[in-house]
Order: C-alpha cells, then structure tokens, then sequence
C-alpha cells in the first residue's frame, strides 16, 4: 500500500521515521521533542541489527534526521535538495550541523530520510558530498528516500498503524488542483482588465469587522488584505457568475467546500485566522506551478472566498 506522505505533518513523519528506525537500528532509538534540533531529530547508539547488515552492522551513533514536504512528487535532484554549489537547499544546511556533531564526536553514523524519489545517481551524488564534506565513510552515510519508505512499510506492516497513517489524523492539507484552473482560467480573463471596488460584504452575509471577529484574524491583517485584494473581488464575481464559466463555478464550489471542511476539523491548530491564511497560501505555492506563476491572484482567491463568506466562521453559523 502507498500513502500520501505529502499529506502528514511534520511531527507525524518524524514519528514515522522513529518506527521504522527502531526496526532497522533497534528498540533504543531515542526520538526528540520539537525545537531546534541541532541536526538530529532521532539518536540510536550501540549496534544496529539490519542496517546497513546482519552481518557487517553500523556499532556506534547514529543520528537520524527526517525532511518532509507537502509538495507533490518532489525528488531528491531539485535543486532546493541539493546543490554541490549552494549551502541555501536541505543538504547545504544539514552539513554545518552534522559536521559540528562529528567534530564533538556525537555522530559515528548518519541517516536521513525524505519522502522525496531519490535516484541512485543522486543518492550517489548526496552521499558522497555529505561524506566528504563532514568527515565521514561513505558507507557511514544512508539516504532513503520515499522508495526505501514503501519497502520498510511492506516489511513492517504494522508500523502504518501505529504511526497513525489516517487521513484524519492529518494536518491542514488540500488539493491545489481544481483551484489551479479557476485561477489559470481567472488570470487570462483579468488580464489588462479594469477593476472597481466594492467595500461592502455580500448582503446578507456575515460584515467583514464581525467576521474578523469571529475568526480571530487581526485587524492589522485583515485590512491589508482588504486593501490589497479588495478591488479584484468584484471581477471574480463577475466571472464566476458567468453562464461559459458554470464547469469553473463548480470547480470553485468544490474547492470551497474542501477547504471550509478541512478548516472546520483543523481550526483549533492554529491561534489565529491570519495563521489558517498564511498556512494556505504557503501550502498551495508549494504544491501547484500554475498558483506559483499567480501568487497575487491565488492570494486574490482566497481573499473572496473569505470575504465572501465561503470560508471560515460566520455569524450565522454561530448562532446555534
């Protein structure tokens, strides 16, 4: 069985990661708490039972570190992975913090786990920069990407669910995807076109200062927000509520629906409405090309369904 890892949070993959460690090292695998992890989110120290085998095993530290991504499809070759030329990407910054490590002598050992493909050209590549650059064996470097992490969960099964692979359990996650061609759609037909404000919520919804309210957006936030998308929403509407655009309207409609659920089941993870915007935003720039070549129309969208009551609390919906 696959899983959408893309899909966990953090601490849920890390949690994962641990499981498996303690098969393939041992039970003394010993995860951390949240923070800053000085480059270690796990530690296993004396000798590993499988890795890197029964009969040749790693005896010492082994750190353990775990990179997760919401993307879709993401690969170990990107350069925001690695690059030999950049300290800016995941291994350039791993390198300084498990080098400190080896240096204080804290680190025999190094395994890190990613639920990005990983090639054998680039585990190649990785490995050996790694290696060189922290003063360790090569074969004292282990990369697993998501291929090794469906071998692991087919060897141990049971591991799936006691890490709670449930989509339930997951964080704030949606498709990009039916968004993705509204806004495509969207930016064609706005572009060059002019546009008028309209500094009134839809009648007979809920008013934008009661709303804030009610969802603990900042006033701070909620009114650069207002000024910076306000006078794109009545072009949306417009466009939305054009009979050639009814597939586009209930793509929106769908997307709305999604969002607004997946908000309800998640909202008591974040302290604040600004929090729940900014965490889509970030989400969706990350998982779809088409909503990073159309930030500020993607921010647009979700201005509307917010201001338009599509999302997020409103007053009637606290009245029971």
């Amino acid at each position: 069985m696959k899983y959408a890892y893309e899909d966990l949070g953090d601490d849920q993959f890390e949690h994962l990661i641990v499981l498996i460690c303690q098969r393939l090292l041992g039970m003394g695998v010993q995860g951390f708490a949240k923070g800053v992890d000085g480059g270690r989110d796990a530690k296993f120290i004396g000798v590993a039972q499988l890795i890197p085998s029964t009969a040749a095993p790693w005896n010492g530290t082994v750190i353990i570190q775990a990179k997760h991504t919401n993307g879709y499809n993401r690969s170990c070759s990107e350069s925001d992975f690695f690059s030999a030329k950049s300290e800016e990407t995941v291994i350039g910054k791993e390198v300084p913090r498990v080098k400190k490590l080896r240096d204080g002598k804290q680190l025999d050992h190094y395994m890190l786990f990613t639920n990005r493909s990983l090639t054998g050209n680039a585990e190649s590549e990785i490995r050996t920069h790694l290696a060189t650059k922290c003063g360790l064996a090569e074969h004292s470097v282990m990369l697993c990407g998501i291929e090794s992490l469906e071998l692991w969960l087919k060897s141990f099964p049971d591991i799936a669910a006691i890490a709670r692979l449930d989509p339930l359990d997951s964080p704030l996650v949606m498709s990009p995807d039916e968004l993705a061609e509204v806004v495509e759609a969207l930016a064609r037909h706005m572009d060059g076109a002019a546009t008028t404000a309209i500094d009134m919520p839809p009648s007979p919804r809920t008013s934008y200062e009661t709303k804030n309210a009610i969802n603990n957006m900042s006033a701070a936030y909620a009114k650069t927000m207002r000024r910076l998308y306000l006078k794109d929403t009545a072009q949306v509407k417009t466009f939305l509520a054009a009979p050639e655009n009814a597939d586009l309207l209930r793509m929106y409609e769908s997307t709305v629906e999604e969002f607004q659920l997946k908000i309800i089941a998640k909202r008591k993870d974040y302290q604040s409405f600004d929090e729940v915007m900014n965490y889509l935003f970030d989400l969706l720039f990350a998982r779809d090309p088409i909503l990073r070549r159309n930030r500020k129309l993607t921010r647009v969208m979700l201005f509307y369904m917010y201001w338009n009551c599509d999302i997020g609390e409103s007053e009637d919906a606290t009245a029971n």
